[in-house]
């Protein structure tokens, strides 16, 4: 019986698409909680990112090994600027798990 879905490491992703996946790290009280909790790191990502996707664009870039990923998306706030209407852009969130021992270190050597 053939397979029809490969697994993550069975499975490639172009390079440039897996540099543009992750947006930006999301740095808060509650994820640095969580960070220090569950060996955890929180990214802002691409709404249309997969999980796959996401451990792939995290190991390629920090060079970590990656235990799971969460995610979860928050809908915009709508906001008024005066007499108009505005809407806060949708947020996708990942949750990215790290293996023990892995460290991810988002702040740059020498600040």
């Amino acid at each position: 019986m053939s397979r029809v879905n490969p697994t993550a490491a069975e499975r490639t992703f172009e390079e440039g698409r897996l540099m543009a996946v992750l947006v930006a790290p999301i740095v808060s009280e509650k994820a640095t909680m969580v960070g220090e909790k569950s060996n955890a790191v929180t990214f802002k990502v691409l709404q249309d990112a997969t999980k796959p996707e996401i451990k792939a664009a995290v190991e390629l870039m920090f060079k970590v090994e990656v235990k799971g990923v969460s995610v979860l998306n928050t809908k915009g706030k709508t906001k008024r600027f005066g007499k108009s209407v505005g809407r806060r852009d949708n947020v996708r969130k990942a949750y990215v798990t790290l293996k023990a021992g892995q460290e991810l270190n988002l702040v740059g050597e020498g600040a």
